[in-house]
């Protein structure tokens, strides 16, 4: 349309004439086991779910937390308006496989985010012709906006982040970005820094509200009922912690940190999630000869001092089984993950120093008394020790978080 901006309109017509790529990719992607058919049908908007009828509101989401968090505001949006129904995009399996498997809110579906054409992008909201669009974080794809655009549907950005490493990164873009960014009605960002990194990218400042992160709203992770009865008849009254999404490094630290532990506690268990599951042998190789690995076939640790728990998707087992948790990513140099999730099912929380992805969450937590930062290996056995002699009771223990109820709040004025 001539009335876009030129480089938006360059990029359009160059994903017109890449689709044909676009094509050949899924169909590449298909054979090495990637895709399936109908996920492949699903991006290229060809065969969708049916729609329901009435109001829909539409998210998208690139990774497994920003997925699940859109499901926690989508259950809360829910309960405020139950004509409402709800569609959750992605564009990775393994973020599809994770709302499948955690359980969607009610009244919402998922599908495979559309391939970033103008054919896909346009039958897709032709579709589902939502009512509102939320883009979670910054996975922002031109076409699809634009799609929404034509057709209408008021924009919102929700949990956007961006460090001054990730602005200097997307500043090649700035023009598509000056584009794009002036079209979203509201853009609710995690802290200040993202806020000028969006202004400088295009947003209009009068969008722009620090929200803090939706991912608080996330729902606590589910789990096998049946096989945490199981583990609890195991373990009985055996002390025992986690070391949750853990990477390189910080495995060497909580071992060394259990050894202190058994001196006091003998029987106690250390459960290890590594981030990675594949690296699940590499983790055994540090661990005392023997332990078990459940990608192996161990279901139950036994009598040993350490269980490897490399599988996908059983965070939430793993956190009721535990009174205590250290959240890794925080020790080595990755940022940390979310420690909304252990809190959300009664779990103490300890983290590292390297947290700036979660800054402000820590920071108010910390605060609090919800999550304790820890540093090195007496730190870590030490404040273990004090969550074993000071037993909680297993319940939610998020904080409210008035920021993401204001947001909450103003979403619901784009639908009134």
């Amino acid at each position: 349309m001539s009335r876009r901006p030129l480089a938006l309109r360059a990029y359009l017509r160059l994903a017109r004439a890449l689709a044909p790529v676009w094509h050949r990719g899924l169909q590449h992607r298909l054979l090495r086991g990637k895709e399936t058919a109908a996920s492949i049908q699903q991006k290229l908007a060809l065969q969708m779910p049916p729609r329901p009828d009435g109001p829909l509101v539409w998210g998208h989401a690139v990774g497994v937390g920003e997925s699940m968090a859109l499901a926690g505001l989508f259950h809360r949006l829910g309960i405020e308006r139950p004509d409402l129904h709800f569609l959750i995009t992605t564009t990775a399996r393994t973020s599809g496989d994770a709302l499948q498997r955690q359980g969607l809110p009610p009244r919402c579906q998922h599908q495979f985010a559309p391939v970033d054409t103008p054919e896909a992008t346009a039958r897709f909201m032709a579709h589902w012709h939502p009512r509102l669009a939320l883009w979670c974080e910054m996975d922002l794809w031109p076409a699809l906006i634009a799609a929404a655009d034509d057709a209408g549907v008021p924009r919102v950005l929700v949990n956007a982040r961006l460090s001054e490493k990730s602005l200097a990164k997307r500043r090649w873009g700035r023009w598509v970005y000056q584009a794009l960014l002036p079209g979203f009605t509201d853009v609710f960002v995690q802290n200040s820094e993202s806020a000028r990194g969006l202004q400088a990218l295009g947003a209009q400042p009068e969008s722009i509200t620090v929200s803090g992160t939706i991912k608080t709203m996330s729902p606590p992770l589910t789990c096998n009922a049946a096989e945490l009865a199981r583990w609890q008849r195991a373990l009985g009254q055996r002390p025992r912690w986690l070391l949750a999404s853990s990477h390189p490094g910080e495995e060497a630290l909580a071992l060394a940190a259990h050894a202190q532990l058994r001196e006091l506690a003998p029987d106690a268990l250390l459960i290890i999630v590594p981030r990675v599951p594949i690296r699940g042998t590499e983790v055994a190789a540090l661990c005392p000869p023997g332990s078990p690995q459940r990608s192996q076939g161990a279901s139950l640790a036994n009598e040993t001092p350490v269980y490897i728990a490399d599988t996908i998707g059983e965070l939430g087992l793993w956190y009721r089984l535990a009174p205590v948790a250290l959240v890794g990513g925080s020790l080595a140099a990755v940022g940390g993950h979310n420690p909304h999730e252990p809190l959300a099912l009664g779990c103490a929380v300890l983290h590292g120093p390297q947290v700036w992805n979660f800054s402000e969450s820590y920071t108010a937590l910390d605060e609090q008394g919800l999550s304790q930062r820890v540093g090195d290996v007496a730190e870590i056995a030490k404040a273990v020790q004090a969550a074993w002699l000071s037993p909680r009771q297993r319940e939610d223990r998020r904080p409210k978080d008035e920021q993401a109820e204001a947001l909450l709040t103003r979403l619901l004025s784009h639908l009134s």
